[in-house]
């Protein structure tokens, strides 16, 4: 097969995030956790595992990974007192535990562990960890699409939603409304970069609850995460006029604001104690940089001419953090959308992308891999946050017979104390927050912030639609 041919001969370069995630001390790592509605049968995901990667996906002939995997050597079935009293800290520790543990490098680089133990959200859980030179969320969001199946139709792939297209009514105003874009663009382009390459050659972010460690010192050592509403937030997003990832970034701002808060108001020491008005804080965000932004096919993704390649096609871009106590609560989502259009109508992104991989084909092979981590260093070192999301279906979908009840991702390994990852599934989204306890003691109460911020959201939302039918 021609793709199988040009994956061996090592046609397909490795992409600079892959280099990135792969360097020694900065090993990166998704993680996954996947809740059951059932309990699991791991001789079901072994087998259907077995079939994936031997067979292809989606009936075509085309394989995932040209080398046989012992599917047995990846997943691990541990023993679990079924009386233990606490599941839902037992599941937390269970997948920090395993940023730490060590990973045969000679084998491909993933494994899943299946705990047939009941929380709060699902009768069992399958927890996987894939090395992040893998690829990165929306390859992996397509490996599990590709492997699932229709709840309501067994022998169905997932529907997969394809980007709305606007109809073009006027010729005239089209043209126009492309020449505006492309000046918005340019414009953005240069003001973005400018600022970006300020930031790199500024110091790091003010220290603050969230960034109280040498950034050589940080690492992520604990998960947790949280399954709320996706209505909740459509009727913010509905009252607003405005989009999901807006109400999830405004959401993520006004937590953090009320965290701050609190901490700042709780400071004894007056020299200490600050403001959040004199907070000024940066979070990375990573964009996706294939042409089509649906989740793909698997087999699709993996064609020698798809435009939506596996792996690690992701830009980044660095967005300040709106650090306020703000009455109006709206406010969060406002400032939101304004970052994050200007953001999206530019080429930050990929000017962040060929940054990476002008570095690496500069400076050659080995000198390549030391300039590549120091300008890494520098990016995550100048910013206090990372946060990122990827949309997961919208209908019931089963894994190798087993239904899905939520999945939580997030990552391990960057030099940060504070990771969000925002996922969501069907009539739910899950907040996973990846910290550093010596930083960030208080894991669940910042995300008790996040979920009451949305909650005070909800309602200012109910209220403004009810007043507006009152008009």
């Amino acid at each position: 097969m021609a793709m199988e041919k040009q994956m061996i001969s090592g046609e397909v370069p490795v992409s600079p995030f892959s280099r990135l995630f792969s360097m020694p001390g900065l090993d990166c790592f998704n993680i996954v956790t996947i809740g059951l509605k059932h309990e699991a049968n791991p001789s079901a995901f072994v087998e259907g595992l077995k079939n994936t990667l031997e067979t292809g996906i989606g009936g075509k002939k085309a394989k995932w990974i040209p080398t046989k995997v012992k599917v047995e050597d990846h997943v691990v079935v541990p023993d679990i007192d079924p009386t233990i009293e606490n599941p839902d800290q037992f599941l937390e520790d269970y997948t920090s535990n395993m940023v730490f543990s060590p990973i045969d490098m000679s084998k491909p680089l993933w494994e899943m562990h299946i705990l047939n133990m009941k929380t709060s959200d699902a009768e069992s859980f399958l927890v996987a960890r894939f090395h992040h030179s893998l690829g990165d969320g929306m390859s992996l969001m397509s490996l599990l699409v590709a492997c699932s199946r229709k709840t309501s139709d067994p022998e169905s792939l997932p529907t997969l939603v394809a980007p709305k297209k606007s109809k073009v009514t006027n010729v005239l105003w089209s043209l126009v409304a492309r020449v505006w874009f492309i000046i918005r663009l340019m414009c953005n382009t240069f003001v973005e970069v400018f600022n970006f390459l300020l930031i790199l050659c500024s110091v790091r972010d003010a220290a603050t609850p969230l960034m109280e460690k040498p950034i050589s010192t940080l690492s992520l050592n604990k998960f947790i995460h949280r399954v709320i509403s996706l209505d909740d937030v459509k009727i913010v997003k509905n009252a607003m006029n405005m989009t999901v990832n807006d109400v999830i970034v405004g959401m993520v701002q006004a937590g953090l604001s009320r965290y701050l808060s609190q901490k700042y108001d709780s400071e004894t020491n007056s020299k200490l104690k600050r403001s959040l008005e004199n907070v000024s804080l940066r979070a990375v965000v990573f964009f996706n940089l294939r042409s089509n932004k649906k989740i793909e096919d698997l087999a699709e993704m993996m064609a020698k001419r798809s435009t939506s390649r596996w792996g690690n096609s992701i830009g980044y871009v660095m967005i300040p953090l709106w650090m306020r106590s703000e009455n109006d609560i709206f406010e969060y989502i406002r400032r939101a959308k304004t970052i994050m259009d200007r953001k999206k109508i530019s080429l930050e992104p990929l000017f962040s992308y060929v940054l990476l991989k002008l570095t690496v084909e500069i400076f050659g092979s080995k000198g390549g891999k030391q300039a590549l981590r120091n300008l890494a260093m520098r990016i995550f070192g100048r910013s206090t946050i990372i946060l990122s999301n990827v949309a997961g279906p919208s209908e019931e979908i089963s894994l190798f017979e087993h239904q899905i009840s939520y999945f939580a991702a997030s990552i391990s390994g960057f030099p940060q104390a504070l990771i969000v990852h925002i996922t969501s599934y069907v009539n739910k989204v899950i907040i996973n927050l990846g910290v550093d306890l010596d930083v960030i003691p208080d894991p669940h109460h910042l995300c008790d912030h996040m979920v009451e911020a949305l909650q005070m959201m909800k309602s200012a939302a109910e209220e403004k639609c009810s007043a507006d039918l009152n008009v």
